[in-house]
């Protein structure tokens, strides 16, 4: 599961961090991963998962209680006494917690946001895929801050832009999957508006106006990114480092969907290393 964060727009935990650091941060990405894996159905076959958390083998594919069981298995995480985390990622997870002071609600809000999509499947407003956005995305950049001691509430407001940011710009990379999953994260409100129908996103090849909605929708992203971008130069060290490369993979997926013409139908536009690095460095002198 681990190995999935080299996939990433964005290093998880690059190597120069303090080890403490890169432990803490992969076994919440750990965490993330698994939570999304059991919401998307991507767990590995065999059940083992379902049988860890105590789910009723006849239930494995029940994503609902999957959920529900993982979310009673994060409760140990956090009890101060009594039973261990059954599943060996809440086991791993458990000392960073401690170690860090973390409290259950990011960790929760994941949880929801994956129950969220096996309900809602399509969002009406752009509002709802922020509110959304809220849940799955957040509670992320709220643990990087927990983890490396700096939270405050400018730095959480800032780092809630960056997230949300990164969220739109996966899903506009990912319109295809997503579909062959029965979601869309494009508003409805914004299809309308550019006369995209669900049939458009299903064709091998995006139409002018798809390109359109792409681009007004990472034009959206682009704007978040700038608003949270201060959060870079409110650090300082390797976490400046960290964090300007959050920025700078938003940005390079940004340039790697513009290289494409807006057309995400073919498969996801993924920014080269290059590209990366470089908007790294133009992050760093612009929040210098």
């Amino acid at each position: 599961m681990l190995g999935k964060a080299g996939r990433e727009n964005f290093p998880v935990a690059p190597f120069f961090l303090p080890r403490a650091w890169r432990t803490d941060l992969m076994a919440v990405y750990g965490y993330a991963r698994l939570v999304d894996d059991i919401g998307d159905g991507d767990l590995a076959p065999g059940g083992t998962d379902a049988a860890l958390l105590g789910v009723d083998p006849e239930r494995a594919a029940d994503r609902l209680a999957l959920l529900d069981a993982f979310e009673a298995d994060l409760w140990r995480v956090f009890a101060a006494t009594g039973e261990s985390p059954r599943h060996p990622l809440l086991r791993a997870l458990r000392p960073t917690v401690r170690r860090c002071g973390l409290t259950p609600g990011p960790f929760l809000g994941l949880i929801e946001a994956n129950r969220q999509d096996q309900r809602v499947r399509r969002y009406a407003t752009y509002q709802e895929l922020l509110d959304y956005c809220e849940l799955s995305a957040n509670p992320v950049g709220r643990l990087v801050l927990g983890i490396t001691g700096t939270t405050s509430p400018e730095r959480v407001r800032h780092s809630d832009a960056v997230c949300t940011a990164l969220q739109i710009i996966e899903h506009l990379q990912d319109v295809a999957e997503d579909l062959g999953r029965d979601r869309v994260y494009l508003p409805a409100e914004d299809m309308a508006r550019f006369s995209v129908t669900e049939a458009d996103l299903a064709a091998p090849k995006a139409t002018a106006s798809v390109r359109a909605l792409v681009a007004f929708e990472a034009e959206r992203a682009r704007d978040l990114l700038d608003e949270g971008s201060p959060l870079v130069g409110s650090v300082d060290g390797r976490l400046r480092l960290l964090l300007a490369g959050f920025v700078a993979g938003g940005r390079a997926a940004l340039r790697a969907v513009a290289s494409r013409g807006h057309d995400v139908l073919a498969g996801p536009p993924k920014p080269t290393k290059l590209s990366l690095l470089r908007e790294v460095g133009a992050t760093l002198r612009r929040e210098g």
